[in-house]
């Protein structure tokens, strides 16, 4: 894989934190706002309870205040149950599907009590009037997840992490968590297990022999200092030869007696935690990776899904189609569809169909525009491409001119959710990491298009297909495709 740039903000933030040391900070800075429970519950508890108020009262219920109540509590209640009000969720992204588990569970609960106690409003006014507290509290965490990103973004809201291992090993692991900005930590110290050389500027804040020492509670004692002098919220241990066995349960029983955090990494990148299971062998703690899907009900799931989708967008949008046709047509000389060889599932090639948004001899004028590329990979993209005509600008800009490979969905080339498709000449140059983005069918939408399109670096773009290839899932693929509309809405990178 090729280098993946730091992103300045992390780096600067990871500076500024480890900088400001020499004093404790009034509020850790692994604290979240202080705003996200009560706005959590407030929102919860209002969104369930005022339209239940409101319907039950419409409907001449003779008890709605007490209706209302009840059904404000059984919603909080149930996520307090589910732990969505624990430190760790709030303000995370779930996407809409786990909130709707919440909800169906709460559809049960308030069904049972609708029985003991002889409640009689209508059943479709009394679903209707829970609907809106499913889609408050999704709003509530889509405010708060934009908030601690923003906040995380510039190294606030953030865990201080102090990483113990081999000098090799802590290093992957401290390029790794710099070269990312999707995740709470900023390194702020390093306690390496041996001799050897360390980059990215993380200061050394203790050294462990390379053996395990004579003394008793050298390492434990040498690892609760670090600690305390940089202030660190958790220790994650990057095992190795030198740290591992007797010698991390013995650092591990010091850090919890003190009431500390800690973590170890298991080597594995970019593997959902849906896959992760832990099991016990006699006594020794394994991780358990399950394989990606690539069968079973899932996948069918999926096929039906691409299917059934294709088939009724194209013909809910047959009346779009017509009116973007001429549109084309009245803008620029040419065919109104665009035809271009794109590879698909195992390198099979196949012909993808794209509304045409460039003048007709776009790409005889591309060899003369490859010094202006701006990707800094195998895909060839210019922001203002001279190319792009005035109605192809605004279709990009809406990602209609996406919208023919519907048709190479409900052929079967392609699916409603997957990687980027790419050129042949882009699958020439990939290397064997790259290649496996082929192992499914290529997407409309995907990873790529719901986190920045053509704002994203081509390692960032291969990132994330190859973390889609590994962790698809059914629902994954309905919560992408519900979080395309506000990619395309926001329409930031795409052109």
């Amino acid at each position: 894989m090729r280098h993946v740039h730091f992103p300045a903000q992390r780096l600067a933030g990871a500076a500024a934190a480890a900088a400001g040391l020499a004093a404790a900070p009034v509020r850790r800075i692994g604290d979240k706002a202080r705003w996200y429970l009560p706005a959590a519950l407030t929102a919860d508890f209002l969104g369930a309870a005022v339209p239940v108020g409101l319907v039950f009262h419409a409907a001449q219920q003779v008890r709605p205040v007490y209706c209302a109540l009840g059904a404000a509590l059984a919603w909080t209640g149930v996520q307090a149950v589910r732990r969505r009000y624990a430190s760790r969720a709030l303000g995370e992204s779930r996407g809409v599907l786990p909130v709707l588990h919440d909800w169906l569970i709460l559809i049960g609960v308030l069904a049972v009590a609708r029985v003991v106690t002889g409640e009689s409003t209508p059943r479709l006014s009394a679903l209707g009037a829970l609907l809106p507290a499913l889609l408050v509290t999704v709003a509530c965490h889509k405010l708060t997840y934009r908030h601690l990103s923003a906040a995380r973004r510039e190294a606030h809201a953030v865990s201080r992490v102090l990483v113990v291992g081999e000098p090799g090993a802590a290093g992957a692991v401290i390029e790794h968590l710099a070269a990312r900005t999707d995740h709470p930590y900023v390194v702020v110290g390093v306690v390496p297990v041996g001799a050897g050389p360390l980059e990215g500027g993380v200061p050394v804040a203790a050294r462990l022999d390379e053996s395990a020492p004579e003394a008793p509670n050298a390492d434990s004692t040498a690892v609760l200092g670090a600690v305390r002098s940089h202030h660190a919220d958790l220790v994650l241990v990057a095992p190795g030869a030198r740290i591992a066995g007797e010698r991390l349960r013995k650092v591990a029983w010091a850090l919890h007696d003190a009431g500390l955090e800690l973590a170890v990494f298991p080597g594995l990148v970019d593997v959902s935690v849906k896959r992760l299971e832990t099991v016990s062998a006699g006594g020794l703690a394994v991780l358990r990776v399950a394989p990606p899907v690539s069968r079973g009900v899932q996948t069918l799931l999926k096929s039906v899904l691409d299917r059934t989708g294709a088939g009724v967008g194209l013909l809910l949008l047959s009346p779009v189609f017509l009116g973007i046709v001429l549109a084309i047509r009245l803008g620029s000389r040419g065919p109104a569809f665009y035809r271009q060889q794109r590879i698909g599932r195992d390198g099979v090639p196949f012909t993808m169909w794209k509304f045409r948004t460039m003048v007709v001899d776009a790409d005889r004028l591309k060899n003369e525009l490859s010094g202006a590329n701006e990707n800094d990979g195998l895909m060839f993209k210019i922001r203002r491409d001279p190319r792009v005509t005035r109605v192809g600008r605004l279709l990009r800009r809406t990602s209609m001119d996406e919208l023919p490979q519907l048709l190479n969905v409900l052929s079967g080339h392609m699916s409603l959710v997957g990687p980027r498709p790419p050129l042949p000449e882009e699958v020439a140059q990939y290397d064997e990491v790259e290649l496996r983005r082929l192992t499914v069918r290529p997407g409309m939408t995907g990873l790529w298009q719901i986190s920045g399109r053509s704002d994203l670096s081509w390692d960032e773009t291969i990132q994330l297909d190859l973390q889609y290839v590994d962790n698809w899932s059914f629902t994954s693929d309905v919560d992408v495709m519900g979080r395309t509309l506000r990619a395309v809405v926001d329409g930031r990178g795409a052109y």
